[in-house]
């Protein structure tokens, strides 16, 4: 690992980037974060720090050519979702729907968000702070897992929407990020989708999910 850019800089932001730094002496870490105040009160991180919204710097620095190792998303919007629209082409632009409640009513412990989205998670408990995402156990209650998250969000076949899933994956106890590879791949799959979409992100336990349509405006 030799870069990740860490997009926000609270508490969970601050943790990430201690526990990796010090996991990795060598990586370089990128902080970035809307708030001057926060970013000033940062030391002895070894960390740079970016002053800007953390979709607009995703939107505006995260291309093909260069981008990171890992994105640790850490501020309270789904990211792929809002960085996809960030991106699309002019010409195209995205409808927001509500996820179908007959579809929410099967996912595991979903609660509808304040923006669209809908919150699933394996859990109907507050997780350990460094539960370690063993395969098979669950860490709190020592029972065999209920499942694997992303993979069953991958597998959904739901009338005619397509499933997008960007997994993200544990770097260390209680912290997870995606390669921007997924991004990109999820990306160009809403793209060439003639469907709605369903457009996740989860690990093995927890996700978010957008359904939204992409629409061609020109003619």
């Amino acid at each position: 690992m030799k870069s990740l850019w860490i997009i926000g800089a609270g508490k969970f932001g601050i943790k990430a980037a201690t526990v990796l730094k010090k996991k990795y002496p060598d990586v370089e870490i990128t902080l970035v974060d809307s708030s001057d105040e926060v970013l000033s009160s940062i030391h002895d991180l070894h960390c740079n720090t970016v002053c800007e919204d953390g979709i607009m710097y995703l939107a505006e620095h995260l291309n093909d050519s260069a981008f990171p190792d890992w994105i640790i998303p850490v501020i309270p919007v789904h990211i792929a979702y809002e960085w996809i629209k960030k991106r699309l082409p002019k010409a195209y632009q995205i409808h927001q729907k509500k996820v179908p409640e007959d579809l929410a009513k099967i996912l595991p412990n979903a609660i509808n968000g304040q923006n669209g989205e809908l919150y699933i998670s394996y859990a109907d408990f507050i997780c350990p702070d460094k539960c370690p995402e063993p395969i098979d156990i669950c860490t709190y209650t020592g029972k065999p897992r209920l499942g694997i998250l992303h993979k069953m969000l991958e597998s959904i076949k739901y009338k005619n929407y397509e499933s997008v899933v960007v997994q993200s994956i544990q770097l260390s106890p209680g912290i997870g990020g995606y390669r921007p590879e997924d991004l990109f791949r999820a990306f160009k799959r809403v793209l060439s989708a003639n469907s709605p979409v369903l457009l996740s992100t989860a690990c093995k336990c927890h996700g978010v999910m957008h359904a939204f349509e992409i629409v061609h405006t020109s003619h």
